[in-house]
């Protein structure tokens, strides 16, 4: 079993273990406000995809904690580090010291992980108003990008994140992937499983936290104008809209005593089948062709469960 080293970082109060607590440990967006501040350094061991640890550390963004990790404590904190996912908070009152801890969290990464890949979260975005948020992101990402270069990092992604919203769901899908090794090669298979279940697109979710994995979808054809037709209507956030909603339920569900299995949606425009598919994961098929029956799709998933574990990646 792999583990992966994952460093959590950002100041105080700027969300860290509450978008853990969600992604992980099945919180509420409503009820992070009764977890308490993290005190130095948290270690957390999450099973991902069965054979996959990750190695999470969830430090504690006090001043006087950073003065400690980049002197008494910084090759223990720093070494062997896997991801490296910085949060910043938009309505930061010191946002110049922010940017003091960053370059020198950088500094200390390119020292003793110089090959750990960095994301950076610009959290609680749902506190900007609506029709500035594009804008004053941007210019978030200019200013951390600036850092990022003058630091000698080259290799980052920039996420605008909130615990109310899909947005978290689309970060830490795209980071939690990073570490899924051949991955390439489980989308090929689920591309080709798309086109064998005439499917508009196939989704596969990771069981615990409802990231999506991995994704397919069926691609325009110029002899076959009606696969373009099948795709306009796809929104952008779909996928993480999807995986919101659907570990709310999943939750729900628990509390209710009983357990999630999949579900099946309907309307005149598609069919989507939600179901249990591997030991580790779940399979979401999008169908708008009508002359698709259920039951055809149904045993598609069923015959396809063996297949796919054999290339769901082990680590």
């Amino acid at each position: 079993m792999a583990k992966k080293k994952v460093l959590l970082m950002g100041k105080a109060h700027s969300g860290k273990t509450s978008m853990r607590s969600i992604i992980f440990a099945n919180y509420l967006a409503r009820d992070t406000t009764r977890l308490s501040p993290t005190l130095e350094v948290e270690y957390h061991h999450i099973r991902f995809m069965g054979d996959l640890t990750l190695n999470l550390w969830d430090c504690g963004g006090q001043d006087a904690f950073y003065d400690s990790y980049f002197e008494r404590d910084r090759e223990s904190i720093f070494r062997s580090v896997e991801l490296l996912i910085y949060v910043f908070d938009i309505e930061s009152e010191s946002p110049e010291k922010d940017f003091d801890h960053f370059c020198g969290v950088l500094e200390a990464i390119e020292e003793n992980s110089p090959d750990a890949r960095v994301f950076v979260l610009v959290h609680k975005m749902d506190l900007v108003a609506e029709e500035d948020r594009t804008a004053i992101l941007e210019d978030r990402k200019r200013l951390i990008a600036d850092s990022c270069q003058s630091c000698g990092v080259e290799n980052f992604v920039i996420f605008g994140t909130s615990i109310w919203d899909e947005t978290l769901y689309k970060a830490w899908s795209e980071i939690v992937t990073n570490l899924i090794p051949n991955i390439g090669l489980l989308e090929n298979h689920l591309q080709n499983f798309c086109r064998i279940c005439d499917a508009d697109e196939v989704v596969l979710f990771e069981r615990a936290t409802f990231l999506v994995i991995s994704h397919a979808q069926v691609k325009p054809s110029a002899d076959d104008p009606t696969l373009t037709q099948r795709t306009e209507h796809f929104d952008a956030h779909r996928f993480e809209k999807i995986s919101n909603i659907v570990k709310q339920f999943k939750l729900s569900c628990g509390k209710a005593q009983s357990s999630f299995q999949g579900m099946e949606v309907r309307n005149s425009r598609f069919c989507a089948f939600i179901d249990a598919f591997t030991a580790h994961t779940y399979i979401m098929v999008i169908v708008s062709n009508a002359q698709v029956h259920t039951a055809a799709t149904v045993m598609n998933i069923q015959n396809a469960r063996n297949h796919f574990e054999k290339f769901i990646p082990r680590v």
